[in-house]
């Protein structure tokens, strides 16, 4: 099979849009992922698959720690921003809040915390399992992702 077919296929699968988060500097960096799942209620822990040429990928290495912003449905332009094709519009907006000194956007449909519990090899990603430390919902419907399309709830029926 190719990577195209690969590809195509696994968008069959329709998923929530999050934004990994990690502290960079004075600030924060993010990438959008949907690639996201939990994984155990004891201890509470989440997975994230991050791409080994992200740069996100070595800054949840040195921080030890990362945040999971699960993204509403007006909130496509926040995800089209961390998914590579920045917009000075929304990069003026963003807003973060630091629970435990970890980054979540503010607004989001939740947010979640988390100390670095353990990474695996995951072929061209890293898994990389996070132990929740913090975690907030909000009212909403979700932002999804399915057959390469940003979709709302109602639209892929």
């Amino acid at each position: 099979m190719d990577a195209m077919t690969f590809r195509q296929v696994m968008g069959l699968f329709g998923t929530g849009v999050t934004v990994v988060t990690v502290p960079d500097g004075d600030g924060a960096h993010g990438m959008t992922a949907n690639s996201f799942t939990s994984v155990s209620l004891d201890p509470p822990l989440i997975l994230v698959s991050v791409d080994r040429r992200a740069r996100t990928h070595e800054l949840i290495r040195e921080a030890g720690r990362f945040g999971v912003s699960i993204l509403r449905e007006e909130q496509e332009g926040v995800s089209r921003h961390f998914a590579g094709k920045p917009d000075p519009a929304v990069a003026v907006a963003l807003e973060y809040e630091w629970p435990e000194d970890i980054p979540v956007l503010a607004g989001s449909l939740a947010q979640i915390a988390c100390r670095l519990w353990a990474e695996y090899d995951g072929g061209d990603h890293t898994l990389y399992v996070g132990e929740v430390l913090y975690l907030a919902a909000n009212e909403g419907r979700p932002l999804l992702f399915f057959q390469g399309r940003y979709r709302r709830l109602g639209e892929i029926l």
